[in-house]
C-alpha cells in the first residue's frame, strides 16, 4: 500500500466508524498534485457516489505558493439533503472539526464535455441550470484539519461532510451578487453576514474552477451535481447540539441542528 492509499484508508475508516483522528494519519502533503491524489484514493474507497463538490478559499501566502485561490472537495449523494420547513439534523464528528458555512450552491445544466478541460467564464454560465440558498457541513474525524493548511484540507474530502439545498435563488441569472446578502446566526447570535459579491469572482468563478478542476481529475461535472461556491459569511466553527440558522433575501430560512453522526449507514439517505 502507497503512503497516499494508506492515508486516504485512515481518514474513510475513521469517517465509516464515526471515529476522530488526534494526528494527521501520516506524513502531510507537500503540494497540490499529492493532496488531490489522497482525496482521489479516498473517494474510490468511500461507499457512495459523488453527486456534488465544494468549493473552498485558499487564502494569504499559500495562493501565490499553491497557484490558485480555491480548493475543492466531493460532496456524496447520501449527504446532500433538500431543505424541509423544519429543524434539520446536520451530523458532525463530535470529537473531530464542524462548522457550517452558508453558500450559493450551483446546479449544473448539463455534462460537461470530458474531454475539455479548460474555461472561460461565459462557459462556466452557459453551464448554469440554477443558483440556490445552501449549507455546507464543514466536518471532519481530525480536530486540527483547519490548523496545518489547505494541502491537508484538501486530502480528507476537502473537509466536507454534507450539504443543504435551498430554495432557487430568485432572478439569479442576473448574476448580481450584491443582491445575495447571507446572515449565519449560531445558537440566535449573529456571527457573520455578507454577499456573494465577497468571494473573489463571485460564485461563478468557483463553479468555473471547479469545471477545471474535476476534468483534469477525470471526473467532469454531471447534470444535477450540486456545487457549494464559498462560504459567503465566513466559517463557523460549531458543535454538537448548537443549532444555527442561514438567512438568505427572497428566500426561506435554513434552520439545522448539529448533532453527532454515527457510523455511515445510519447517515441520512
Amino acid at each position: 500500500m502507497s503512503v497516499f492509499e494508506n492515508i486516504a484508508k485512515k481518514f474513510v475508516e475513521a469517517r465509516l466508524s464515526a471515529g476522530s483522528l488526534s494526528e494527521y494519519p501520516g506524513e502531510a502533503p507537500l503540494t497540490l498534485s499529492d493532496a488531490y491524489a489522497i482525496q482521489d484514493e479516498a473517494i474510490t474507497l468511500w461507499p457512495d457516489a459523488v453527486a456534488g463538490w465544494k468549493v473552498g478559499r485558499i487564502n494569504g501566502a499559500d495562493v501565490e505558493r499553491f497557484g490558485t485561490d480555491r480548493l475543492a472537495g466531493p460532496v456524496f449523494n447520501k449527504l446532500i439533503r433538500h431543505q424541509t420547513a423544519s429543524e434539520m439534523d446536520s451530523p458532525v464528528f463530535a470529537e473531530g472539526f464542524a462548522a457550517v458555512e452558508g453558500e450559493c450552491v450551483i446546479i449544473v445544466a448539463e455534462d460537461a464535455d470530458p474531454l475539455k478541460t479548460g474555461y472561460s467564464t461565459q462557459e462556466a454560465i452557459a453551464l448554469v441550470g440554477s443558483v440556490h440558498t445552501g449549507v455546507e457541513i464543514a466536518s471532519s474525524p481530525f480536530s486540527g484539519i483547519n490548523d496545518h493548511g489547505p494541502l491537508v484540507t484538501i486530502s480528507d474530502f476537502g473537509n466536507n461532510y454534507g450539504l443543504i439545498i435551498g430554495d432557487e435563488l430568485p432572478d439569479w441569472d442576473t448574476l448580481e451578487f450584491d443582491r445575495w446578502p447571507f446572515e449565519t446566526l449560531i445558537d440566535g447570535q449573529t456571527v457573520g453576514t455578507g454577499d456573494a459579491s465577497g468571494i473573489p469572482g463571485g460564485p461563478i468563478e468557483s463553479f468555473r474552477f471547479m469545471l477545471e478542476n474535476s476534468a483534469r481529475r477525470g471526473m467532469p461535472l454531471k447534470k444535477g451535481m450540486a456545487i457549494t461556491t464559498g462560504a459567503v459569511t465566513g466559517v463557523h466553527a460549531a458543535h454538537v447540539g448548537q443549532k444555527a440558522v442561514i438567512k438568505t433575501h427572497d428566500a426561506r430560512d435554513i434552520d439545522l441542528r448539529l448533532s453527532a453522526v454515527g457510523k455511515f449507514v445510519d447517515s441520512p439517505a
